[in-house]
């Protein structure tokens, strides 16, 4: 187990996403960076906080953002410490933004998007995302995350997480080696391996970070408070692949572990 006064995470959290696919940073970036990001998300999207007669859509997805409140949102140094601690020190990209961005806002239309799933990682240049893929060493990424912009309680879209069913995924594509599966054969039988896992919601306030396993099931849900969720949903990207001839980060001990690899 990582030492903690190297990584700046307990093991007790460390072991928290090995065992259970994620773990929760409360201030992992400040309200006030929060705050400078939602400002430039409403002037992409031409709304504004003060009409919400305006508000018309359940959700709004933007892409990439580069600039420089985004750009120092992902690269606190606690989360610096953190992806050390679970992606391998030195073994991950510096992120040079935060997307993608599903900004929900309260509405009775179906939005059509709050399926189960798990976020592919390599094959992105098909036009068809159901057939973008996953393998079991985890090529292309080496965390997904979830920041919270703004303040998020139960009612306003939590993302919901299966915690554990990174483990049920590893034993999945094992079989499948390099080439891993597409989304579409992952999805085949509506994820039923991961059905009984707990399901917890992505909930906190503005500054909050969820750092989960790429393998981790999770998907959206239908906006019921009354202010407009905003999150950011970005990959940590990986260096390298992984290398069989260093210690391996949590994110493979998790993987090892699923599959009782040596």
């Amino acid at each position: 187990m990582p030492n903690s006064n190297e990584v700046g995470l307990s093991e007790t959290q460390v072991r928290q996403f090995i065992d259970q696919g994620y773990v929760r940073l409360e201030h992992a970036f400040s309200s006030a960076q929060a705050l400078a990001c939602r400002d430039i998300l409403w002037a992409a999207m031409g709304l504004s906080p003060d009409r919400p007669q305006e508000w018309t859509k359940p959700v709004i997805r933007l892409g990439l953002m580069t600039q420089e409140p985004f750009v120092e949102a992902a690269n606190t140094p606690r989360l610096h410490d953190a992806y050390n601690a679970l992606a391998g020190k030195g073994r991950w990209i510096p992120p040079a933004g935060l997307g993608t961005f599903p900004i929900r806002f309260p509405s009775a239309q179906d939005s059509g998007d709050t399926g189960w799933h798990v976020d592919m990682s390599f094959g992105t240049d098909n036009p068809d995302f159901m057939q973008w893929r996953i393998n079991v060493t985890s090529r292309g990424r080496a965390l997904l995350m979830l920041f919270l912009l703004s303040d998020i309680e139960t009612d306003d879209a939590p993302t919901r997480i299966r915690a554990g069913s990174h483990q049920a995924i590893a034993r999945r594509l094992l079989p499948h080696a390099a080439q891993g599966m597409t989304l579409q054969e992952l999805a085949e039988d509506g994820f039923a391996s991961t059905q009984d896992c707990d399901e917890v919601l992505a909930t906190g306030p503005a500054g909050t970070v969820f750092l989960c396993h790429p393998f981790l099931v999770h998907a959206a849900q239908p906006h019921r408070g009354t202010r407009p969720r905003f999150l950011a949903q970005p990959p940590l990207l990986p260096k390298d692949a992984f290398d069989p001839a260093v210690p391996p980060s949590p994110v493979q001990v998790a993987i090892h572990l699923a599959c009782d690899l040596s």
